[in-house]
């Protein structure tokens, strides 16, 4: 009885507390270090529309037709002379989880996801996004802003968290009693970001299929993309990298123990691109040799043309880069706005690339500013109790999902082995999944449940369910995704399709090796 007592008196406590809190509409008469707070009003349920030329998502309209009532505060951050910092906080009106969840952005784009926030709120959330100090989506921002930059880099994303957490302690009369991150992508490296040098932002981060260290990523598809140009006979056209693909599936779908169409472990599939080289003619299910070199190329990873040296991973069998992004006529212009940005030279033109001096200069330049590389700067958060929880798509055709491994095996190294870092930080590869989301196989899965259970409950992830939905939102398959270097295996019984039916195994087949990919 005393047990019960005790726990109704603090929740009494908490509630009065809460009730002492500040008005949605006078929140704007916060005063906070470099901060106007421009808007703070009531949005009713269902009320949301976001602004005209916001980024959509899917199933947008219907979120936001479900969403509950919040109190929605916009507010410009100057850390810098130069600085424009826009943010949103939404904070619900009830049932607030006592949390807060930031979320990310993509490539260069200033938008802020707005269904992101929408279902942060929707599980009881206080949520934060940035537009990262800029408008528009190219990197022509920074040339001649410095300042901006930095906002870009990490700056925004630690200031709007700093802020948010102000706000939501005057809303409720209480803080957060927990910060967490969940984003991928462009999202992904600001979260690594925020974990090495804001260790005290955010208790737990999500972090999927992250565009890190950005320098060098942007520099592998300048890379791959001069790689299968060099020699006009050598490009893959789109329906040669589905042949491509579809080759080495047929290969290598069995060695999970099941042929179900998804790779669960592309390292363990040995294929040769000389296995499809053309008979008969070139036709479009097969490769001629000036592919098979070119594909070669690419698949082995950036390589330092006067050493040799490995400067970024390539990419697993099976997993075809981006025919028009990163293995296209012309790469991303996110790639070459990345250099043209961090060199401060607006006419910079990729044809002319030293995969020597310019990846040297990239890092010097781009290190600490929008490359997380220092993985022994984790100490911090993991000394915390803080935890990543890591994912990346197998199928991913923008970031190679061994860009992914090879951030968690540095972060592993660098922190003292798997033995002192299995509590802090785990790794989740997803067979079939895109580029954070989308592919064949399972795909979906409750990334806040995993990371909010494991900081608060110690419940660590050994296993998380993920489902593949069909045309109607119904399930038609779920698979255990396991901390890597564990896959899942089928046990023989029951339908494949059912995540019941598999096991986390440690594969034999050997992983990736540490490179050098941050200079």
């Amino acid at each position: 009885m005393k047990v019960i007592v005790s726990l109704a008196a603090l929740a009494f406590a908490y509630a009065s507390s809460a009730r002492a809190g500040t008005a949605c509409e006078d929140l704007t008469k916060l005063n906070l270090p470099h901060t106007e707070i421009t808007e703070a009003r009531i949005v009713a349920k269902g009320e949301f529309a976001p602004p005209p030329g916001a980024v959509g998502g899917p199933e947008t309209g219907a979120a936001y037709r479900a969403l509950p009532g919040f109190c929605r505060v916009l507010a410009t951050l100057r850390p810098s002379s130069d600085s424009d910092i826009k943010i949103e906080v939404w904070l619900p009106t009830e049932g607030w989880n006592g949390r807060l969840e930031g979320v990310g952005n993509g490539a260069f784009m200033s938008s802020i996801f707005y269904w992101n926030l929408a279902e942060a709120v929707s599980q009881g959330y206080a949520a934060a996004a940035t537009n990262t100090g800029h408008e528009g989506n190219s990197g022509e921002f920074a040339f001649g802003h410095p300042e901006k930059l930095i906002d870009w880099g990490y700056r925004a994303v630690h200031e709007m968290t700093v802020t948010a957490k102000a706000i939501i302690t005057a809303r409720y009369g209480n803080p957060a009693k927990h910060a967490y991150w969940n984003s991928c992508s462009t999202g992904g490296r600001e979260g690594l970001m925020e974990a090495e040098n804001y260790p005290n932002d955010f208790d737990g981060l999500a972090v999927g299929d992250a565009a890190n260290p950005m320098t060098r990523n942007q520099a592998s598809t300048l890379y791959s993309t001069l790689a299968v140009n060099k020699d006009p006979a050598g490009f893959l056209s789109p329906a040669k990298w589905l042949a491509y693909r579809k080759a080495v599936v047929n290969k290598c779908d069995a060695t999970d123990g099941v042929k179900d169409g998804l790779l669960s472990d592309p390292m363990a599939c040995k294929f040769d691109p000389r296995e499809m080289e053309c008979k008969s003619g070139d036709r479009d299910d097969c490769l001629t040799p000036p592919q098979i070199a070119a594909l070669t190329m690419v698949l082995a990873g950036m390589k330092n043309p006067r050493t040799g040296e490995q400067l970024h991973p390539g990419w697993p069998v099976g997993a075809n880069p981006n025919p028009t992004m990163v293995v296209g006529r012309e790469p991303e212009q996110v790639a070459i706005d990345t250099f043209r940005a961090v060199f401060q030279n607006p006419n910079w033109d990729y044809h002319t690339m030293d995969f020597d001096k310019d990846i040297a200069l990239s890092d010097k330049l781009g290190n600490r500013l929008m490359n997380a590389v220092d993985e022994s700067r984790l100490k911090t958060l993991f000394g915390r109790g803080g935890k990543i929880i890591l994912y990346h798509g197998w199928s991913d055709a923008n970031i190679s999902a061994l860009l992914g491994i090879k951030y968690y095996a540095d972060a592993v190294e660098a922190n003292g082995g798997t033995s002192k870092t299995y509590n802090s930080i785990r790794l989740f590869m997803v067979p079939g999944m895109g580029h954070c989301g989308g592919g064949e196989g399972p795909n979906t899965f409750d990334k806040m449940k995993a990371i909010t259970q494991w900081v608060e409950e110690g419940k660590a992830p050994d296993r998380i369910i993920a489902v593949h939905a069909g045309s109607n939102e119904t399930v038609v398959r779920s698979r255990p995704l396991c901390p890597y270097p564990q896959v899942a295996k089928y046990l023989g019984k029951g339908s494949s399709d059912e995540a019941g039916n598999f096991s986390c195994t440690t594969p034999q087949a050997p992983k990736l090796s540490r490179v050098n990919a941050h200079g």
